[in-house]
């Protein structure tokens, strides 16, 4: 009998297990190759993250040296009673730690960007899946994930731009940075390196810019708006607009209340009192000064040296004065000029000497943009005759010798009169009062073109002169603080006056000045007596000529209008016993003025800038010189040529005759007197 195969008995109740199919183990093994991968990347990803944390953490040194990175230092302007009212550059407070600042100050900061802040390793996944939702719904980048330390990471150590590579490397840095620093030690990096507006970087220099006080002493109003600045500097900053920077902030309280730091009474308090700037931060007066002199200063060797220093600099400035002339130009332009004028304006006042006091670089209030007062390049028009009668009396013409009003050919060119008219023989000085164009022509050739033009260089103004004997009627260019310096230096008894504005400079903290600007006396350019009898002239100018509208009840006063061809700039320029002011207005496109003469809108914004300044003053007179009695010579004058006036009109004649023969270049005018 053959052996039998053995039967293998089951268990009752287990069934046979079924193979897989092909399908089955194409799946399996497919799901073992992803984890077979994905552990092992995920792995390399960790070692390679290992690696660029163990590289960067070995860089850092202590926290510390990353409070502060400005490329350039900063400048904070004090006017003439110490006070500041400007700053810039880069301003930096100083090195503040988060033990240092105000309790609320942190609070704000940490409840507005990073409420996990003292819980996470530097990463917030919680915040990135947010942000991450947030942004999906929107349809664009709306919130962001990044925590305190990954923006420490990024704005001390990587590129600020938003690049894949550079977001991939916050990741490293984070971590580096929380395994070197303590939570409080990031803070304090955080606090000093971040942007908050206005040139500021780190909470001690924006406290101090925007509320004139430490960050150490912020309440939680303050703290709040300067925590809202974080999300968009330039758009809250409160010097920009203080009402949207307040809205902000009421924001950030109710998230602190949210999150416990502060009770109900506290944000009651904070929302119904919210935080005002200080006085100089919400004056922004001195704009136009503080660039002006800034400026001036880029062109000197010695602010190359201290480009890179915080400096204090003591001014002239006096915020007194600023407030004047804006408050005249407002008012004027309100009364007096129709709604939606584009035309503008700017002021310049200064002191006998030169300091200049105040400073309206155009309508726009703040920061000077584009600064009228000491760029634009505008005609003269007749304001430029203080310096051609300046050279005719410096040359032996007098205040009461008699010059003509009459018909003059120069080659081709026949200057014109205001209005047409002649008046015939006259004085010298009623020929200034009237801003007769013949006779301050007759003065140029009497004083000689070549002497105009050395005065007028020696008087301040730097520009070129316009060719030709058209000059003496204002057809260069000059800019307004030059004009005004002009006047100071007759004012100033002749002496030669230079606007300025810097008094010393300090380097902050220091009480001993690296640069004092002592003066010392100017070189005379006129003489005493031709500035007084020049004085005694520009008198009759506001008493009873052009500048009529400039007079100053209790005060004398001597002045000059200026009014340009088709009435495209229009001056005046004039001063007491205590300031010289000058007023120019016009177009920006050089349109004509409408009705605008410089006797009228700028004599009487002089006039009001003038008001302002003298009321708490004691009147005192005019330093001019009383003219003595006309020479027998006056009639005949004589040329710088050594013609007589007989022997000028006999040449004009034969030139007249023969087609004109003393010049062939065609000098058109392009300024006439005023009324």
């Amino acid at each position: 009998m053959g052996k039998t195969k053995k039967q293998t008995q089951r268990p009752k109740g287990v069934q046979e297990q079924e193979q897989p199919g092909l399908f089955g183990r194409l799946v399996r093994g497919f799901l073992k190759l992803v984890w077979g991968l994905a552990w092992r990347s995920v792995a390399v990803l960790l070692l390679i993250i290992a690696g660029a944390t163990a590289y960067y953490y070995a860089g850092l040194q202590g926290p510390e040296t990353l409070f502060e990175d400005r490329q350039v230092g900063s400048v904070t302007l004090k006017d003439r009673q110490g006070e500041i009212f400007a700053w810039r550059g880069e301003q930096y407070g100083g090195d503040l730690r988060a033990s240092d600042v105000s309790p609320h100050l942190v609070n704000a900061v940490i409840a507005t960007e990073d409420k996990r802040f003292y819980s996470h390793f530097g990463l917030d996944p919680r915040g990135i899946a947010r942000a991450m939702y947030n942004n999906w719904r929107a349809g664009r980048l709306v919130q962001g994930g990044s925590t305190i330390t990954q923006q420490v990471a990024k704005n001390v150590f990587l590129d600020a731009t938003r690049t894949v590579e550079r977001k991939l490397k916050e990741v490293p840095m984070s971590l580096a940075l929380e395994l070197k620093y303590s939570k409080e030690e990031i803070l304090s990096v955080y606090l000093n390196r971040v942007y908050l507006g206005a040139g500021t970087f780190g909470f001690e220099a924006a406290a101090q810019r925007y509320f004139g006080k430490s960050a150490r002493i912020l309440n939680p109003a303050e703290s709040a708006m300067l925590a809202g600045l974080l999300k968009a500097p330039s758009r809250y900053a409160p010097t920009n607009d203080l009402a949207t920077a307040q809205g902000r902030a009421s924001v950030i309280i109710r998230l602190m209340e949210d999150q416990g730091y502060l009770n109900s009474r506290q944000v009651i308090e904070a929302l119904s009192n919210p935080a005002q700037l200080s006085d100089a931060a919400a004056s922004s007066a001195g704009g136009a000064f503080a660039d002006w002199l800034l400026d001036r200063g880029g062109q000197d060797r010695f602010f190359e040296l201290i480009k890179a220093e915080d400096v204090e600099i003591t001014t002239t400035f006096d915020q007194v004065a600023q407030a004047a002339a804006e408050a005249a130009l407002v008012r004027v332009f309100e009364d007096r000029v129709r709604t939606g004028s584009q035309a503008e304006a700017a002021i310049v006042i200064m002191t006998h000497d030169g300091a200049v006091r105040a400073m309206v670089g155009g309508r726009t209030r703040g920061a000077a943009r584009f600064n009228r007062a000491t760029q634009a390049m505008r005609q003269t028009g007749s304001a430029f005759k203080a310096v051609v009668y300046a050279a005719g009396l410096e040359a032996g013409m007098g205040p009461l010798d008699t010059i003509q009003d009459a018909p003059l050919r120069i080659g081709t060119w026949t200057p014109q009169n205001y209005g047409g008219d002649y008046l015939g023989p006259i004085t010298v000085k009623e020929a200034l009062a009237r801003s007769v164009n013949t006779a301050a022509v007759r003065a140029l050739q009497y004083a000689g073109e070549d002497r105009v033009r050395a005065l007028a260089e020696e008087m301040g103004i730097t520009s070129e002169l316009a060719p030709g004997p058209a000059i003496a009627l204002g057809t260069s260019e000059a800019r307004l603080i030059e004009m005004t310096g002009v006047f100071a230096t007759i004012a100033n008894g002749g002496r030669r006056v230079t606007p300025h504005g810097i008094q010393a400079i300090y380097l902050r903290g220091d009480a001993t000045p690296i640069d004092a600007r002592d003066r010392g006396p100017s070189r005379q350019v006129i003489s005493p007596r031709t500035a007084g009898l020049m004085t005694h002239m520009l008198k009759a100018v506001v008493e009873s000529g052009t500048g009529r509208r400039a007079r100053l009840p209790g005060w004398e006063v001597a002045g000059k209008t200026g009014t340009t061809q088709r009435a495209r700039d229009a001056w005046f320029i004039g001063y007491s016993a205590e300031y010289v002011a000058g007023v120019w207005m016009g177009y920006d496109d050089n349109s004509p003025l409408t009705g605008v003469t410089g006797g009228g809108l700028p004599a009487e914004i002089w006039r009001e800038v003038m008001v302002a300044l003298h009321q708490e003053l004691t009147p005192k007179p005019l330093n001019e010189v009383m003219p003595s009695p006309p020479q027998v010579i006056a009639a005949t004058p004589v040329s710088a040529s050594g013609d007589t006036v007989v022997e000028r009109v006999f040449k004009d004649v034969l030139d007249g005759l023969s087609g004109g023969g003393g010049s062939s270049q065609d000098w058109e005018p392009q300024a006439g007197n005023d009324r």
